[in-house]
């Protein structure tokens, strides 16, 4: 049986919800905590909770659905594919910093179609459905109206082999400071996506993102009414690692710019 976008929305929120409350409750405990490849890259034992938790639930529910989760990897293909982060911070996460969010979309023939992001110690529940708009706790959201480049506040992310300095993100950073852009840089592309969709932040950049941190967010940003692609302006593929570029759309062409001025 197939499901519709908005059941698919309704499970999407209802994990979310399920996940971050156990990492609410995880949050300050003590834990395992491993490395992965990378600097600075953790894997904690919220983190596989978390995942096993999300997608035994949808499996069980879909057994035709596939998942595509950040710890497990791609666990099988289906009808609809479920791309999930599920303790996106870790690093936060473990250093007792309280910025950390679960991240879940649901794909139906590379179209995002439903997409939850949670921040569980702000209670702060960012959802869309393709085609009805994205949402902040039940109210409507929408990108910001900054058009001026240096009027804008932004984020940014790094990846774990920043030292290597791909794309030249470090001159890029140090472009954009030099400015005076105010620039952030919270530890969770979902959330920084989920913060440009409700105007809080009016643009975001990163060199490096996997499917599970931005396909929520993405389209959380479209349905907001803002624009997301790689930094040359192409489409994102969202089973795709690479670049992201997320604006209010007044913003996008001023930052590709600066972006591609040093990439």
């Amino acid at each position: 049986m197939k499901s519709n976008n908005s059941e698919l929305l309704t499970l999407a929120i209802e994990l979310a919800l399920q996940a971050g409350e156990l990492l609410k409750q995880g949050f300050g405990t003590s834990y395992e905590i491993a490395k992965k490849e990378g600097h600075h890259n953790l894997v904690t034992s919220y983190d596989r909770l978390s995942e096993s938790v999300i997608s035994n639930s949808i499996l069980s529910r879909f057994p035709s659905h596939g998942f595509l989760g950040e710890e497990s990897g791609k666990q099988k293909s289906g009808e609809v594919l479920w791309i999930v982060d599920p303790l996106d911070g870790t690093v936060n996460f473990a250093h007792n910093i309280p910025l950390f969010s679960v991240s879940i979309a649901a794909v139906i023939e590379s179209t995002i179609v439903a997409a939850a992001v949670y921040q569980p110690m702000t209670n702060e529940l960012f959802w869309a459905e393709q085609g009805k708009g994205a949402f902040l706790n039940g109210k409507p959201i929408r990108v910001s109206s900054q058009k001026e480049l240096h009027e804008a506040y932004l984020a940014t992310g790094f990846p774990y082999n920043v030292n290597e300095n791909p794309f030249h993100c470090i001159e890029t950073f140090d472009r954009m400071t030099r400015q005076g852009i105010p620039l952030r840089r919270l530890g969770s592309a979902a959330i920084d996506l989920a913060y440009v969709a409700a105007g809080r932040f009016d643009g975001y950049w990163e060199v490096s993102l996997e499917p599970w941190d931005f396909a929520a967010g993405h389209l959380l940003v479209e349905e907001a009414g803002g624009s997301i692609t790689r930094y040359d302006g192409s489409i994102c593929n969202i089973l795709e690692k690479g670049p992201v570029l997320a604006t209010n759309r007044l913003l996008h062409l001023p930052l590709k710019r600066v972006i591609n001025e040093t990439a």
